[in-house]
């Protein structure tokens, strides 16, 4: 189904539509904080640009209240999302709604971007702005309850737990720093392991082992979330004795890591063990004209503040590489 914007009928703005005549001088892959952020500094740099994706917003459309922007107390991720298409459609950018880049191509010292449609575009320099997602339990309730009580990142949705009982899952680094930093807002964290031991690294778990409103277990199997409205109970599995236990709490915080959208071009450009595309203090990739920001990166913070303005120093790169280059 092509789900194409028909600028003709409704309000764009100046956003217009991508034309495979045009050789560009951006083309931004993805439609999240990070790419709008890309896409409207580099046409204010006087380029010209293009963004594909399947819909402004990305991930922050599956976030609830945000209130870590700084300038915006607090709002949800569907406004905050419209608020990143009226700011976009302030510009002359090409926009290509609802596809996705199938296959990014070297084609001299110029790119070509080809869709899911079978359309090339082609274009001096690429931004891979293509997010990341948060990795699943895939159990009974989770998907139910997201956002209701399941989340993905303490620093993101900690604060409204005040004071209150939460469960963290996962034991690796990203779980032992989500507990870290839920002890000091929750009453009580429970935090639970699916191996024998924690994964964290050593200085983390001495530090963790110093909270004592956090409780430890291992070797456990979360099997289910339960509620009403809400999530109100968490089971798991002791894995050691196959009994069940049905745990009370006001939050569960799910933090076994993120998978990087990097997939379209693990092959092209340089990734680390994780699949993070690697890039240089210009956001530029291994590859000439080839740059990358936010979330499908290895910059280490998660957050929206930090993919706006890593977007916008891929476009000041961008901007200089061409400068340099043509």
């Amino acid at each position: 189904m092509d789900f194409s914007l028909n600028l003709g009928t409704l309000d764009e703005g100046k956003l217009r539509k991508i034309d495979e005549n045009e050789l560009y001088d951006v083309i931004v892959v993805g439609t999240g904080p990070a790419a709008v952020s890309a896409a409207i500094y580099a046409v204010r740099k006087g380029l010209t640009v293009g963004i594909i994706g399947l819909k402004i917003g990305g991930q922050v459309l599956d976030t609830n209240e945000i209130e870590n922007i700084i300038g915006t107390p607090k709002t949800t991720g569907a406004k905050f999302a419209e608020s990143l298409e009226k700011h976009m459609k302030e510009y002359e950018i090409a926009f290509k709604e609802g596809h996705l880049v199938k296959e990014i191509k070297e084609d001299g010292k110029d790119k070509v971007v080809i869709t899911d449609d079978g359309k090339n575009y082609k274009t001096k320099t690429v931004i891979i702005a293509t997010g990341a997602e948060w990795k699943n339990l895939n159990i009974p309730g989770e998907a139910e309850y997201t956002g209701k009580g399941v989340h993905y990142c303490s620093t993101c949705d900690g604060p409204f737990y005040k004071n209150l009982d939460v469960a963290v899952i996962g034991g690796g680094n990203s779980g032992v720093e989500a507990a870290l930093d839920l002890a000091g807002i929750a009453k009580n964290i429970t935090l639970i392991e699916y191996m024998p031991e924690l994964k964290a690294d050593k200085v983390l778990q001495d530090k963790l082992a110093e909270r004592e409103n956090v409780k430890i277990i291992t070797n456990a199997a979360t099997t289910e979330v339960t509620g009403t409205q809400f999530a109100e109970n968490l089971k798991y599995l002791d894995r050691k004795t196959n009994e069940e236990h049905n745990l009370k709490i006001d939050g569960v915080f799910i933090e076994i890591g993120l998978a990087p959208k990097s997939g379209l071009v693990k092959d092209l450009v340089e990734t680390n063990k994780i699949g993070e595309i690697l890039i240089n203090e210009y956001n530029m990739t291994n590859k000439k004209g080839i740059f990358a920001a936010g979330d499908v990166t290895e910059v280490k913070q998660k957050q929206i503040v930090v993919a706006v303005g890593e977007g916008a120093k891929a476009a000041l790169g961008a901007f200089e590489y061409i400068i340099k280059e043509y």
